[in-house]
């Protein structure tokens, strides 16, 4: 990738997702990368992703993008897995700032750490189908086997906001089941919402399976690559500047609320957006 001399390193990074799921990059990347300033959009109103057309997603990713570029980002983070199988090829042929997606870097974390061969990859629906994290794996390694799950109901179970419940329990147990008998030893979080539920899955799969987060990886890959772009930004954002802002299609009072649970920054607000003006 080209070096993109006419963006500033104290440009905001674009993160967008289907929903709240997105939040768990947000996390890393303030984690790892604390002084980039980030506009966060997530699309409330149209969620779930997982279940919608190819033709569907590239269009709603589109129209995120155009709002996004509305603040001159320098980057762009697809923090969403479906989005990131249907529309990345195409988003990155129209935009000339770096874009990446959050399937390649968790693709290439499964590849490194995998003993067995055997790696599960749970997801939606479309991520499933779309066989994308098959294709990035076996790039990297010839000789493993890749067993998709589909798991439609933690999305739903997660924007709810029942991280810790018996039904999400008891639907876990029931989605993993056939993963277990496989004896996978490397399972794949592939969608954006799993990590928040990181500990039901890493007790229900047993200690002998490494839970991959792409959340986490596409933070560390996101930060190599702006350092690669020297775009990383090396001064803390200046005290009283928005350093995060955070905006939705639909239901901000109750994103904000879910928000707060997850990052510990004191989300105080996120604007509603009208995504059909984009």
């Amino acid at each position: 990738m080209e070096k993109n001399s006419g963006l500033l390193k104290s440009a905001p990074i674009g993160v967008f997702d289907s929903g709240v799921g997105g939040l768990t990059v947000v996390r890393e990347i303030m984690r790892q990368i604390p002084n980039e300033r980030i506009i966060y959009f997530g699309d409330t109103a149209r969620v779930p992703y997982g279940s919608k057309s190819k033709e569907t997603v590239i269009r709603y990713s589109e129209q995120i993008v155009r709002f996004l570029q509305t603040f001159q980002v320098k980057t762009i983070v697809v923090a969403c897995n479906t989005a990131s199988a249907y529309a990345l090829d195409t988003l990155e042929k129209n935009i000339e700032i770096p874009i990446i997606g959050v399937v390649k870097p968790g693709a290439k974390a499964a590849a490194e750490v995998t003993r067995n061969g055997k790696i599960g990859v749970i997801a939606t629906e479309a991520t499933i189908g779309s066989q994308i994290y098959t294709e990035y794996i076996k790039e990297l390694n010839r000789d493993v086997t890749i067993y998709g799950k589909a798991c439609p109901l933690f999305v739903p179970l997660v924007e709810e906001g029942l991280l810790q419940d018996p039904v999400t329990d008891e639907i876990a147990r029931r989605y993993l089941a056939e993963l277990i008998d496989i004896d996978i030893d490397t399972l794949i979080l592939g969608c954006t919402h799993y990590p928040l539920i990181r500990s039901t899955l890493g007790r229900i799969m047993g200690e002998k399976v490494t839970l991959v987060n792409p959340a986490y990886e596409t933070a560390l890959e996101l930060k190599e690559m702006l350092r690669a772009q020297e775009l990383l930004n090396d001064e803390p954002p200046a005290l009283g500047s928005n350093q995060y802002q955070f905006f939705v299609s639909d239901k901000a009072e109750k994103f904000v609320r879910f928000a707060n649970s997850i990052i510990k920054y004191g989300i105080l607000s996120a604007k509603a957006i009208n995504m059909e003006e984009y």
